[in-house]
């Protein structure tokens, strides 16, 4: 059979061609998206009327850096890494030995994990470290406990939730509601609250055994809201969008205290200086004895028969009942210890803030700790670390970008902006590795040697 193809449809338009017409796609579809964002802004005026502010010249920036990035990146970023993909292919596979960074990895970071607080103080003093170890130290703990308690649901068992800030605010609402009425330790309602939270993850599992894919992200969803709805409505026992203040404190065991009108406060008891970093450096060290509690568990039940079960499950779930594995209870085991660590840190997240409302529990919460897991790579601890690391750390440091006002103007504010820059770098970083930070995983169960999956052997999306 003879086939003819057309002289129009034989031509093949080179990169700087295409380049050039994806670069006017782009600053065409920046000019719509941000006529209204960055060419208009209200304000007031003297007479405190509501005026329009016309900024031409900045969208005109803006349009062009799109126009100009976009036609940069197909001309010569995208050959360029074909070219070196393709090198690449051809190259004899040769096996390199892993450098000291890499071996140890884990232990670096726990030791750097470990003297923070120490190194902290040294460069501010007490008070100076303040920000530093709670905004950037604690902040970023929780989320990174938060993230790997949800990479048991969606990295080792393949189940996509976007309702686990649900069981974060079943945590702490837990410890404070029974905190605050019945003036029980924290020591004793950390367990309850990651208790309470299992079970809301169970109740959750039962009505999700049948569903897969995007129906089961829809239902978590719902749940996620019904929670939060809850918690706005039902006011006798919440207190309603006032939220509920007055949340004790930690104690250090019972022995010592951070209340400074306690006699047992810990300056009186060790005779030192009173300084209210002290309680910091300590919910530092619990948030991150914590995230290894979170980090031990998790590595003992891939382990165990739960956790091959757990992988088996996300890889095929047909092919895991055929092996005559209780798909069931290995859903249902997936979501409570999930939503268990994350009733833990949402009990500590009560007893950080001293105060909790619906408005700490909203999506965007669930699209963070889900977009750290993604971002890190499913199933790997390491990798999620530093993605919570880079995007919440990212976000904190924009507050700290003074400099961007001379830029901009007096009037930029950096911190309104980080959600856009969130975006920004998620999209570079997804195109960069599309598979997370670390893009290959161990199996647990393996024959005669262990060694690494590499992501692109894996389906797009499940891993």
């Amino acid at each position: 059979m003879a086939v003819t193809v057309s002289p129009e449809r034989d031509v093949v338009a080179t990169p700087i061609q295409r380049a050039f017409r994806e670069a006017l796609y782009a600053g065409a579809i920046a000019l719509g998206l941000f006529v209204l964002f960055i060419g208009l802004r209200t304000d007031q005026n003297i007479n405190n009327e509501l005026i329009l502010v016309q900024r031409w010249g900045l969208l005109a920036l803006v349009v062009l850096a799109v126009v100009v990035g976009r036609f940069l990146y197909v001309a010569y970023a995208v050959p360029a890494l074909e070219r070196s993909r393709a090198e690449r292919a051809k190259a004899p596979a040769i096996a390199v030995e892993p450098g000291f960074v890499r071996r140890n990895f884990n232990k670096i970071g726990a030791t750097v994990l470990i003297l923070y607080p120490v190194v902290m103080v040294l460069l501010f003093g007490f008070q100076g470290s303040l920000k530093w170890v709670d905004n950037f130290g604690i902040q970023i703990l929780i989320y990174v406990m938060l993230a790997w308690g949800l990479n048991i649901v969606i990295g080792l068992a393949g189940l996509l939730d976007l309702g686990y800030v649900a069981f974060y605010a079943v945590g702490a609402y837990a410890y404070a509601l029974l905190g605050t009425h019945f003036g029980l330790s924290f020591w004793i309602l950390l367990p309850a609250a990651g208790a309470m939270a299992a079970f809301w993850g169970v109740m959750l599992g039962f009505p999700v055994l049948r569903l897969r894919g995007d129906y089961l992200a829809i239902v978590t969803l719902a749940f996620g809201e019904i929670i939060r709805l809850v918690l706005i409505n039902w006011r006798e026992v919440t207190n309603g969008s006032a939220g509920i203040s007055g949340i004790p404190k930690v104690s250090f065991f019972g022995l010592m205290s951070f209340n400074v009108s306690d006699p047992n406060y810990i300056a009186k008891v060790l005779g030192i200086a009173q300084s209210g970093a002290y309680y910091k450096i300590f919910l530092y060290y619990l948030i991150l004895a914590l995230c290894f509690l979170t980090a031990f568990v998790t590595i003992r039940l891939r382990r165990l028969p739960v956790g091959r079960a757990w992988e088996a499950l996300r890889e095929d779930e047909i092919a895991c009942r055929s092996l005559g594995i209780n798909t069931t209870t290995t859903k249902l085991t997936a979501f409570a210890t999930g939503a268990m660590f994350g009733g833990f840190a949402g009990s500590f997240f009560a007893a950080r803030q001293g105060f909790v409302s619906p408005e700490s529990f909203v999506f965007l919460e669930s699209a963070i700790i889900l977009a750290i897991v993604v971002l890190g790579g499913m199933g790997s601890l390491g990798g999620i670390a530093v993605a919570a690391l880079v995007m919440i750390g990212g976000t904190e440091i924009l507050r700290e970008l003074g400099f961007l006002k001379v830029v901009f103007g007096p009037d930029f504010t950096p911190e309104l902006y980080r959600m856009l820059l969130f975006g920004v770098a998620m999209v570079i970083v997804m195109l960069w590795k599309p598979r997370g930070f670390v893009g290959s995983r161990e199996p647990t169960a393996f024959l005669k040697e262990r060694k690494a999956v590499s992501g692109s052997f894996t389906k797009e999306g499940h891993g």
